[in-house]
């Protein structure tokens, strides 16, 4: 069996207000394989967000292991944990963190071009062509449907080729139909390109379509479900 592309033991995630602490993750444990599909789900506030997040890196648990990519992240600095994200990981966002003031091309490119990619432009012409914006590379965020502006976003998340997709409700912003279009264009992608996909969503349709549904409460995994076999509850 090959090693966990994402793995995390004990992961907890605290954060302090004005009340107390508040305890967002509470011991989790969990390994994802190279190449996997994972729907992470539960109502609002049980955690599912932050969990994708300490997992991307953007977020530092307060305490347990975190290992993606063989990198274990608790010992990378910001800056190594950039690289890792750049190389690694593509991240596509709920509201679509787009340049406004940056062409559907320039906003594809712009990672290739920090990167120092001299291939950058040609690379996102391509990748606009794959996600059916051939006709859109010069309109402006503003200029662009909200479905239109999620295909730049995915896009731009897959200009560096990166062996893990995380999406974080990609569809919330979306009407049903267009919803619909975005869920068979992200497992298309992900499928030729052998990533591994994690999405947090509420929608059923799209959990449905992962090979793994991971259900979250109140900052605990509760269920880890293989999409092909029946649900097993876990306790972490």
């Amino acid at each position: 069996m090959s090693e966990p592309i994402i793995e995390l033991d004990d992961v907890h995630l605290t954060l302090t207000s004005r009340a107390g602490p508040v305890h967002i993750l509470r011991g989790l444990s969990l390994a994802i394989p190279p190449g996997q599909s994972a729907a992470i789900v539960g109502p609002s506030g049980s955690g599912k967000t932050s969990l994708l997040m300490v997992m991307a890196g953007l977020e530092r648990a307060t305490s347990g292991r975190i290992a993606v990519a063989g990198q274990a992240l608790g010992n990378l600095s910001e800056d190594a944990l950039a690289v890792l994200r750049g190389a690694q990981m593509g991240i596509v966002f709920q509201s679509f963190h787009l340049v406004p003031t940056m062409t559907a091309l320039e906003n594809v490119a712009l990672p290739m071009e920090l990167a120092g990619d001299s291939k950058a432009f040609d690379t996102a012409r391509a990748l606009l062509a794959e996600v059916g914006l051939a006709a859109r590379v010069d309109h402006f965020p503003a200029e662009l449907s909200g479905g239109e502006q999620q295909r730049v976003a995915i896009a731009r998340a897959l200009s560096r080729e990166p062996r893990i997709i995380f999406a974080d409700e990609p569809t919330g912003n979306l009407d049903g139909r267009t919803g619909h279009q975005i869920i068979e264009l992200l497992f298309g992608l992900r499928q030729r390109r052998n990533a591994t996909l994690v999405i947090v969503t509420h929608d059923d349709r799209l959990a449905a379509r992962t090979d793994r549904v991971i259900r979250m409460s109140d900052g605990s995994i509760v269920a880890d479900e293989d999409t092909k076999m029946p649900a097993r509850v876990v306790s972490s």
